[in-house]
């Protein structure tokens, strides 16, 4: 099959390499972009002569490379906006949700799994990794596949990180024991999974990466045998890394280590590893972890839904740390928009002196190729042939837009679209046509989300009947 992408108002090819005033967007205006099966042919303002199946008249949109969503936790869909945790800070907001996402259902994994991604689609993210580290007893150990088989129904190309706790109430955790697994289970599933699903070849639409959920709920040698697997399979690591002050004082105070130094020592400060938040890292640890090729997804709308802080993004670019967007869990954030997690990154550096904030070119770097290069790919996240045909089309003709046309590409991030993407193309299919999702029936899907939400918080509340979790 093939796509013509016909004179565009805007189409960003994205630089490879950030740099700070530099043209990150390197775009150009009018001509073409040609896609033929799953690749990008050709692309530039010149004029297209040659035949497509399929022609898209983009003279009012702006192209963008698809968005990569680096850090989420998608089962947090079930759990959005309870009542208990409105206002909590991450240990006391984690212990509440911990009691009610201990009897999540294997179906209600599938069917979260599908809101988080079809809700990440129509706000033009074309690739997605996702953090499931929790694996309730009631519910089938088989997680992941539910998750990849959501995606594969989606059409959305997917990087799932097989998380693990093992480190309950009982022997020092926050999470209770029948949602965590024994070490013996965790690595048996996690070299399974890497053998079913991961696909290491250029233009995969699966792979797997391995991701232990934090220091504080699995144990030192989980970390280091995660860390040894990811090396020894060609697979990236992830885990949560400098979220908060407790953690930092939980891991002085439990190993007598700050959390980058106590990564480090298990060998996780490394170019195949990429770590969500990295709020308190300091000027050294920065320096460290951007000589050993370390990447980080920020996730602005979290921090600041928790409390948690704001990471020193700027500094993390200008010393060469792999920087992407997450939205984070749909628990911490109560959206999975990229789009408008684009503009929360760049709206909240602006709270620091003026040297370290973020413009809207910086963002939406970071939402492509930053992204790309942080879960461990140069296939994607740029307009360039040879790259996957994973592109986004946004009209221009949008009651938001309005006045802002100035400068198109900014106005995506700085004004705020309440409709979704026009098109959505991954591996050269298109995927939202007209701000649809092709082939998702969206009115029944989010009646049996809701359905299985309201069990689970109803099954919660009699477990925590002095925390009022629905109105």
């Amino acid at each position: 099959m093939s796509i013509l992408i016909k004179n565009p108002r805007l189409a960003c090819r994205m630089n490879s390499d950030w740099k700070d005033g530099g043209d990150l967007l390197e775009s150009f205006s009018g001509g073409h972009i040609y896609i033929e099966d799953n690749q990008i042919i050709s692309a530039g303002s010149e004029p297209f002569t040659g035949h497509a199946d399929t022609t898209i008249d983009a003279s009012r949109m702006v192209v963008l490379p698809g968005l990569v969503n680096t850090h989420h936790h998608f089962f947090q869909t079930l759990t959005r906006n309870v009542l208990a945790a409105q206002d909590s800070e991450l240990f006391d907001w984690l212990i509440t949700h911990y009691e009610i996402w201990r009897g999540i259902s294997s179906e209600a994994f599938y069917i979260s799994a599908k809101t988080a991604l079809a809700e990440l689609l129509k706000s033009g993210c074309t690739t997605s990794s996702d953090h499931l580290y929790l694996f309730p007893r009631e519910a089938e150990t088989i997680l992941i596949d539910r998750e990849i088989e959501a995606a594969r129904e989606l059409g959305i190309r997917f990087q799932p990180t097989r998380g693990s706790m093992s480190m309950s109430q009982k022997n020092g955790g926050l999470p209770p024991d029948d949602v965590t697994q024994t070490e013996q289970e965790i690595l048996e599933d996690t070299l399974r999974l890497i053998k079913t699903y991961h696909d290491p070849s250029p233009g995969a639409m699966t792979r797997i990466a391995l991701a232990p959920c934090s220091p504080f709920s699995v144990t030192r040698e989980l970390m280091k045998q995660t860390a040894k697997i990811g090396k020894d399979n060609g697979v990236q690591i992830h885990t949560h890394l400098a979220e908060t002050k407790d953690e930092e004082n939980f891991c002085l105070e439990k190993f007598g280590q700050r959390p980058f130094d106590y990564m480090e020592s298990l060998g996780w400060i490394d170019s195949h590893a990429w770590f969500a938040h990295s709020i308190y890292l300091n000027e050294g640890e920065i320096c460290r972890g951007a000589k050993s090729g370390i990447g980080v997804a920020h996730c602005p709308s979290s921090n600041m839904r928790l409390g948690s802080g704001i990471a020193h993004i700027k500094e993390m670019l200008k010393a060469g740390i792999k920087v992407g967007i997450g939205v984070d869990g749909s628990a911490s954030n109560d959206s999975s928009n990229m789009l408008m997690e684009l503009r929360q990154a760049m709206l909240l550096s602006r709270l620091r002196e003026p040297e370290s904030r973020l413009t809207a070119g910086d963002v939406l770097w970071m939402g492509t190729v930053g992204g790309a290069k942080a879960l461990g790919r140069d296939d994607i996240g740029r307009i360039l042939p040879g790259k996957c045909a994973d592109l986004i089309m946004i009209s221009m003709d949008r009651l938001e837009y309005a006045g802002a046309q100035h400068d198109p590409a900014a106005a995506l991030v700085f004004n705020v679209a309440m409709e979704p993407v026009d098109y959505s193309i991954v591996n050269g299919k298109i995927i939202v046509e007209k701000g649809i999702i092709q082939g998702f029936d969206e009115a029944s899907h989010i009646a049996r989300h809701q359905t299985l939400s309201d069990q689970l918080v109803a099954k919660a509340q009699k477990i925590l009947p002095d925390k009022k979790l629905t109105r």
